[in-house]
This record gives structure tokens, sequence and C-alpha cells, in this order.
């Protein structure tokens, strides 16, 4: 997140492990923006923040030609801010999956082409019996799943036409900020052929940001299962290999 207030150290702590694969994660709703309100007055408030509801900036980037210009600028902006930092661009997605609007995605691979982009995270998950705890969860998971299956796979043709990477699977998606060793360890017997990113915010501390609306989840539990001794075991036994988005 190029725009967020830690980001001077992400950065540092990046240069210090060059095997590390950083994504461009763009801010576009919910968060601050890279170019002041005096550029993007249509995108942002006085001080430079976006509207934290999602519905609301997707109807204002459909239906507003003004504040699609001015979104491209923003877009590009951030890109060009990835950029100076010198680190290689591995994958891009968007803040609250925003990238999932056809006008963002467009301007995405678009604008990205200046930028070597060469992959972008899907973000839509298959229902797992193993992960759910009754019929009805699973009914519900099923039917988001198809919902969103009216956004992705033209994403994914997108994608192919311009020879873009893609994950072919997300999980985790359905479990945000309770990714706990035991979802884990049940979800990475259903990786198969391809890219499978596994969706997690994994933290040391549980510092929660009131205005992130993040409280409810538990990042520390996220990063105790990902370095769990379990959690080898099993990539062990079904023969997985970890990987970036490219290679």
């Amino acid at each position: 997140m190029i725009t967020a207030p830690a980001v001077e150290h992400a950065i540092k702590s990046a240069r210090n492990l060059p095997e590390l694969n950083i994504g461009l994660h763009l801010v576009l709703s919910n968060g601050k923006a890279k170019l002041s309100h005096s550029k993007i007055p249509k995108l942002v408030n006085k001080i430079g923040e976006f509207q934290t509801s999602e519905f609301y900036s997707g109807i204002k980037y459909f239906f507003d030609i003004k504040a699609r210009e001015q979104l491209k600028k923003e877009i590009r902006a951030q890109f060009e801010a990835f950029k100076e930092t010198g680190l290689r661009l591995d994958h891009v997605n968007a803040h609250n999956h925003m990238h999932l609007h056809p006008t963002i995605f467009n301007l995405i691979i678009e604008i990205g082409r200046d930028y070597n982009l060469t992959a972008i995270r899907i973000p839509n998950e298959p229902p797992l019996n193993s992960i759910t705890k009754n019929k009805k969860e699973f009914i519900i998971r099923y039917l988001r799943w198809v919902f969103f299956m009216l956004f992705t796979s033209p994403m994914k043709k997108k994608c192919i036409k311009n020879n873009i990477s893609f994950n072919d699977i997300i999980f985790g998606f359905n479990d945000s900020g309770h990714m706990d060793i035991e979802k884990l360890v049940r979800i990475i017997p259903h990786i198969s052929n391809g890219i499978t990113e596994i969706y997690t915010h994994p933290s040391t501390e549980n510092n929660y940001d009131n205005n992130s609306g993040l409280n409810n989840y538990d990042f520390e539990k996220e990063f105790n299962a990902l370095i769990n001794a379990r959690t080898k075991r099993v990539i062990d036994k079904f023969n997985i290999k970890l990987s970036s988005f490219n290679t």
C-alpha cells in the first residue's frame, strides 16, 4: 500500500529481503490517495482520503467521466511511486478488492503495461466443506462464488489476452482475518495444479487501527499459522511448491 502510513518502513524491510516478491496494493477506496485533493477533487476529500464506501465509489467510477479521468491519474501515480522504490513488481491487486470493478481493472491493465505488470490477483474463492461449519454456510459461500464469477471470468479472459499471469484459485478470502492453523491445514490438501494464493493478513501483534475496519481480525493467529510446523508438514506431504505469481 504505497500510500499507507508505514510505507517507508515496509520499503526498507523489503529492500533487506531481495528474495521476497512484492506486489502493489492499489488504494482506491477507504484509504489515502497519492495525489492531492486539488488534482483529484472528484475522488477524495480535502485531506486526500477516498470514500469509505466501495459501493458509492464504484458507482462514481462507472458513471462519472471526470472521476474516471482522475482515477486514471491516481492509479498511474501509485504505479509510479512503486517504481521509485526500486523494488521489482511481482503482482498487482487493490484494497477492498476494488479491481473487481471493470473500470479499475481495465485501467490497471492499460497503465500497468508501462510498469512491467506481469500478474494480477483474481479474488474469488471456491467453497470447501472442510472449512464450513454447516450446510447453510456452504450454500452461502457457493452462491457468493458463483456471483463473483460474473466479474472474475471476464478478468481472467482479459489477463490471458494481455499475457498477464493470475492465480487459478484463492483460499482464505471467505475467512479473512481468521485463517488460523486449523483452517489452513484443512485448505492445503485441496490445492491442485496451477497457482493458488493463500490469502492472509499476518502480523506479530494484534495492533488495531480503529479506522481500518479490521478490529475483529486476528493478525497474530494468521502469522502463527503460517510459521507453524504442522503447516510445513502438510505442504511437504502434498508436494506443494511455494512460489510467487510468476515462478
